[in-house]
């Protein structure tokens, strides 16, 4: 696949919807990857590549919001890739994206110039743990991280427990003043097509273009071309926060003929009941729209009165086709007890 840089708008379309209402916003990487010289850029398929091939994948980890504030040089990922270099004591010469989801869909083609870019995630969308990346999910062993600590410092991470690493991360990262870079490797291109989903950029990228195509049309009819359904429509009329978790918010719909519906959130939406009822839960993405303007919401844009529609999309089928994969992006993993869709 050969990426032009018009196709970039329509990209991002695709991974703000992916992202569940979390992942942060794509503009930066926009006019990031606008203004390269290295258009077009060629996507490879994984198995057009030989299997042994060293792979990574790279991200932002934190709180992308204030990215706006602390911007990113032209090469954020270079002290971190002479690092794991350096530890697997080899050149890792092709790259993926971590996160499917949100900005970080758009992290590898900051380095096209000098990887190749595969097509596969390793997450399908926006996920809020570093251990809820596919190949943590599925225990590939010999993986290192390595983040910003601030200062120009790097932080080298080999965990065998998924767990570790997103707790040193995150506290790198913290160190660091909230948001940095992040790169994993220690696995191959042969790894992602057990352990990652394939696929997922040219998947992208359709969502992209037909929600540009359907924009305006009426919301069944967007919601079909985009493959999903419309879950629910209506104003915002509260937004309340859990005595249990402060994270996590229900929001309040009300909807056409005195319907009820409540979205919940966390970093990502989560689940949306209608008059009590589950209709649906991750890893179904979930997708808030602002019903007028068509504009891709994040958690974070949700306010009272706002009008809005909400629609789902078929979760990633890596996800679903093992218990112990889906066990960790359902809201129970997330400490939301009876949200778990049958």
């Amino acid at each position: 696949m050969q990426l032009a840089r018009d196709d970039l708008g329509a990209l991002a379309r695709g991974y703000a919807l992916l992202g569940s209402g979390g992942g942060g916003s794509t503009t930066m990487l926009e006019l990031m990857l606008g203004s390269s010289d290295g258009w077009p850029i060629d996507v490879a398929d994984a198995p057009s590549l030989d299997p042994a091939t060293p792979c990574l994948g790279v991200a932002f980890v934190g709180s992308t919001m204030l990215l706006s504030e602390r911007m990113p040089g032209a090469a954020p990922f270079s002290s971190l890739l002479a690092a794991v270099e350096r530890w697997l004591g080899h050149p890792v010469p092709a790259v993926c994206s971590l996160e499917g989801g949100g900005m970080n869909g758009l992290a590898p083609l900051t380095l096209a110039g000098s990887h190749t870019v595969v097509d596969a995630d390793c997450t399908g969308r926006a996920v809020p743990g570093l251990d809820q990346m596919s190949l943590f999910v599925d225990r590939v062993p010999g993986l290192v991280f390595a983040c910003e600590t601030g200062a120009d410092g790097v932080a080298l991470v080999e965990a065998t427990r998924a767990i570790d690493a997103e707790r040193v991360v995150r506290s790198a990262i913290i160190q660091a003043g909230g948001v940095g870079c992040a790169v994993l490797a220690g696995f191959t291109v042969g790894d992602l097509h057990e352990h990652a989903i394939e696929g997922h950029l040219a998947r992208a990228l359709g969502l992209g273009r037909s929600f540009l195509a359907a924009a305006t049309a009426p919301l069944p009819v967007l919601a079909e071309e985009l493959g999903g359904q419309v879950l629910a429509e209506g104003r915002i009329a509260s937004i309340a926060t859990s005595p249990a978790d402060p994270h996590v918010n229900a929001v309040e719909i009300s909807g056409h003929g005195g319907a009820i519906h409540r979205v919940i959130t966390r970093s990502e939406t989560l689940a949306v009941l209608s008059d009590g009822v589950l209709v649906a839960s991750a890893p179904t993405i979930i997708v808030i729209l602002d019903a007028v303007s068509r504009e891709i919401l994040e958690v974070t844009d949700l306010g009272l009165a706002r009008h809005v529609a909400v629609l789902g999309l078929p979760a990633p089928d890596w996800w679903n086709a093992r218990p112990d994969r889906r066990a960790r992006v359902v809201p129970s993993a997330y400490g939301l007890a009876d949200l778990d869709a049958a």
